[in-house]
């Protein structure tokens, strides 16, 4: 009984090291595309648009969202302690630190990491790649370094635009709602604010657009089984994904705040 559980144990952390092993191999070949000729400029152009310029109404929504949620929050949590002008103060801090790049990275594991998968696991069981790879032309250069190039671009961009956002989120709430003064909410916000939050954030956006890149790119990739695949490749990338950024941003924080 003890023996067979252990043998499954170990069979479950061999298939787990393989896998790690595998995504890692396929970005060290990605790194090492970034730098290869020739560039596909055009492809790039398109997962720019793709990746950042098709997803900031979900950024906008999202984050407009999240932001008027938490100024509520505030609003009454520090009415009851009488110390309401705090509220803007908290609000700056939790947009820049947390919420903006934590919300941006999760809602583009969504809608870009499950395209990015269910992209190239239709091009895997329908034997494109393997077309590619019959016309001499390497899928990772091909298909990998675009979408990874993107995602390093833009999620930081899309994280700036979140706290603006997040920013307007919290004057409309405490300000056009709760009748705090437009003037001292505009200084409370960015009161506690230095420049190493705002390089934090950023760091944290180009952190999660390498995750959801890769881990998208690699599910699609691997993806096996015909229709069913295609259809679990996407579910995979999304919780692999969401799972990475927390984490990483959890250590993100401790490393960066230190």
């Amino acid at each position: 009984m003890i023996s067979k559980l252990l043998e499954q144990i170990g069979t479950r952390v061999l298939a787990w090291l393989e896998q790690a092993g595998d995504l890692v191999t396929l970005s060290g070949r990605t790194f090492v595309g970034v730098f290869r000729r020739p560039f596909d400029g055009a492809n790039l152009l398109h997962q720019l648009q793709a990746v950042g310029v098709n997803s900031v109404p979900v950024v906008v929504l999202t984050s407009l969202a999240v932001s008027m949620v938490f100024a509520v929050q505030l609003a009454f949590g520090f009415k009851q302690f009488q110390a309401e002008g705090l509220a803007g103060q908290v609000e700056g801090l939790a947009v820049v630190r947390e919420l903006a790049p934590v919300i941006t990275g999760l809602m583009m594991a969504g809608r870009v990491g499950s395209a990015m998968a269910a992209e190239l696991g239709t091009m895997q069981v329908t034997e494109q790649i393997d077309a590619l790879e019959c016309l001499a032309t390497d899928p990772i250069h091909y298909l990998f370094v675009p979408r990874l190039l993107a995602s390093l671009i833009m999620l930081p961009l899309l994280t700036a635009i979140s706290i603006y956002v997040g920013y307007l989120g919290g004057y409309v709430l405490l300000v056009l709602v709760q009748g705090h003064s437009a003037w001292v909410y505009s200084q409370d916000f960015f009161k506690l604010i230095k420049g190493r939050d705002l390089l934090i954030a950023l760091t944290k956006g180009l952190s999660f657009g390498l995750i959801i890149a890769m881990v998208g790119c690699w599910r699609g990739y691997r993806t096996r089984g015909g229709a069913e695949g295609v259809g679990n490749a996407p579910t995979s990338s999304v919780v692999t994904s969401s799972l990475w950024i927390l984490v990483t941003d959890f250590f993100l924080t401790k490393l960066l705040l230190v």
